[in-house]
């Protein structure tokens, strides 16, 4: 090692971005790399999430269409082959209420849960939650379970 293969150890000098908009001597000067006008040189500009340039934007052209109803109850659906499956690898015995379904992540603890018929239920099971469709509370109670409504 000589003085001419010195350099400084790696990842300790940063270069620096150029400064810009620092006087006339820098030649970084005047329009400080924006150019002349419009929106983009001025200060504080930002650009709004879907603007065209002034063109009319895509989300303003589409017509609207359709309503949300406010009154509309979701229900997390939970399937039956998921139930016996959870059966089967002995997760839950006798009961499944509503806070081990939360606990085992099949629903959020402010969700309303609804039991569907999908799959078969060999399981005799003790079954609650908020509704249940009529093929699943047939199978649970044709099992030998019960269905409760919460």
């Amino acid at each position: 090692m000589d003085l001419s293969n010195l350099k400084p150890a790696e990842g300790s000098v940063k270069n620096k971005g150029k400064r810009v908009g620092r006087g006339q001597g820098s030649g970084k000067g005047g329009t400080a790399t924006r150019g002349h006008k419009g929106a983009k040189s001025r200060s504080g500009y930002s650009k709004k999430l879907g603007f065209e340039g002034g063109q009319m934007p895509l989300q303003r052209r589409v017509p609207k269409f359709g309503f949300k109803n406010i009154n509309r109850v979701e229900y997390q659906g939970v399937n039956l082959d998921t139930i016996q499956q959870l059966v089967d690898d002995k997760k839950i015995k006798d009961t499944l209420d509503f806070d081990t379904i939360v606990d085992l992540r099949l629903a959020g603890k402010n969700e309303l849960v609804k039991i569907l018929g999908r799959g078969e239920l060999k399981a005799k099971l003790k079954v609650s939650a908020h509704k249940f469709t009529a093929s699943a509370k047939a199978a649970i109670e044709a099992a030998g379970g019960e269905a409760v409504t919460l």
